[in-house]
């Protein structure tokens, strides 16, 4: 199990730290106002609606530091999972920076074309797309009524596999 903590901060950004089940611990703050901290819910949303374990927060409960996860650090580049999972929530970003919701076949032809690169692209179907819409609104609403100051605490599940 990985304890996840967002602490707001004033500006609405956050301050990450990742607890281990062996206790270790890796944390980031988050310095582009609300922006990382709706991605790193929406990464929470896809891997355990979709359940990835090897995404993010997979490569987190494995024993990755925070600054590991961008692919040019000590561990080197991702694995394929984490950059399918990337392509998903990068995609769900995309979508929420937009002012239309988009359909599960441009939704997946976006994926298709940003996994050109690593062969790797999962297909939606309309009730994945839902169940990941629906967990990533839940905590979006935590997040927008968590006070200044407080911390949101979530439990990832699932075990990191992709150690290097």
């Amino acid at each position: 199990m990985l304890r996840i903590q967002i602490t707001k901060r004033p500006d609405g950004s956050g301050v990450l730290r990742c607890t281990r089940s062996d206790g270790s611990v890796t944390w980031q703050k988050q310095r582009q106002g609300v922006f990382f901290a709706h991605h790193d819910l929406t990464h929470f949303a896809v891997e355990t609606t979709l359940a990835y374990t090897s995404g993010f927060y997979g490569l987190i409960a494995a024993g990755w530091d925070v600054a590991d996860t961008t692919g040019k650090g000590a561990r080197g580049p991702l694995p394929d999972d984490a950059l399918e999972v990337e392509h998903l929530v990068g995609a769900l970003d995309v979508e929420r920076a937009g002012s239309t919701r988009w359909t599960v076949g441009e939704f997946n032809d976006h994926l298709a074309h940003a996994a050109a690169s690593s062969g790797t692209s999962r297909e939606l179907t309309e009730e994945d797309l839902l169940r990941v819409r629906s967990k990533r609104a839940e905590l979006f609403a935590r997040w927008a009524a968590l006070p200044f100051g407080e911390t949101l605490e979530l439990e990832f599940p699932h075990a990191g596999v992709a150690l290097r």
